[in-house]
């Protein structure tokens, strides 16, 4: 992975997400809780050494929400956090986020709750686009930011044609 001149000299975690969304249109998301506060995303995480996006995204499903038979679709966006990581591994994050259709299912994560919670993951949720656009004009945060958006823009209209690059 390339980085962007601005991220010389940091260290950029490559990770790999999934929006996954079944048919009525709603997507699962998890609640991470963060000494700043708590943040809803998508499941997905850090890439292992040898891994590529989609060995990445269907292991962490896998562990994080109990999805094993992920079929994983176009790439939908990319987004660079530049956030220190709490045990002082990383610099940042480069997410790559794809599109992840499926039946709905009851989330059974693989990894025990202990070992979520580890990970700062304390809920996993499915949500309505009119659920996620609401709680946006809340204050809810999510990650990123325009998430609520972005899901929507999803649901109505399929994936974008190209990746987006999108910003915290």
């Amino acid at each position: 992975m390339t980085q962007p001149a601005e991220l010389d000299g940091l260290r950029i975690r490559p990770s790999a997400r999934a929006v996954i969304v079944e048919p009525e249109g709603r997507v699962l998301l998890v609640r991470f809780e963060f000494p700043r506060g708590t943040l809803w995303a998508t499941p997905g995480g850090g890439q292992e050494p040898g891994e590529d996006d989609e060995e990445t995204i269907r292991r962490e499903l896998d562990e994080e929400v109990g999805l094993r038979e992920a079929e994983v679709g176009p790439h939908l966006w990319t987004r660079t956090i530049v956030v220190p990581f709490l045990d002082g591994s990383w610099d940042g994050q480069c997410e790559r986020v794809y599109l992840v259709r499926t039946a709905s299912f009851v989330p059974r994560p693989t990894m025990s709750w202990a070992e979520l919670m580890a990970e700062h993951v304390h809920e996993l949720r499915w949500w309505s686009v009119e659920e996620l656009l609401e709680a946006g004009q809340q204050g809810v945060r999510f990650a990123p930011r325009e998430l609520p958006a972005l899901v929507a823009a999803i649901v109505a209209d399929g994936p974008p044609t190209t990746p987006l690059v999108i910003g915290a």
